[in-house]
């Protein structure tokens, strides 16, 4: 298995995520080549959690423009982690 701080990049916090918080949903910056099995193991090895399930969403890199030459930012893979009952990650902010 990868190394679950390689799979799990950054625990995002924006206003959407903060808001689904309570309901055990958080959201998480992951690799682009990590599956959602992957994903999962990090997230309970990592944090000390059980999990539900595990979705998954690519974002688009945008094309960008610097004077004469196209250029493209980096495709995002995010992933929203539902946790069982009672779970809940401690994380400073």
């Amino acid at each position: 298995m990868i190394d679950p701080v390689k799979i799990i990049k950054a625990l995002i916090h924006t206003e959407k995520s903060t808001l689904s918080e309570p309901a055990g949903k958080y959201l998480f910056l992951v690799d682009n080549s990590a599956n959602k099995i992957e994903i999962k193991a990090a997230v309970e090895q990592l944090y000390k959690v059980k999990v539900k399930c595990v979705n998954t969403l690519i974002s688009q890199g945008k094309l960008r423009r610097v004077r004469y030459h196209l250029g493209k930012t980096p495709d995002l893979k995010k992933a929203v982690v539902t946790l069982k009952q009672g779970q809940k990650i401690e994380a400073a902010v």
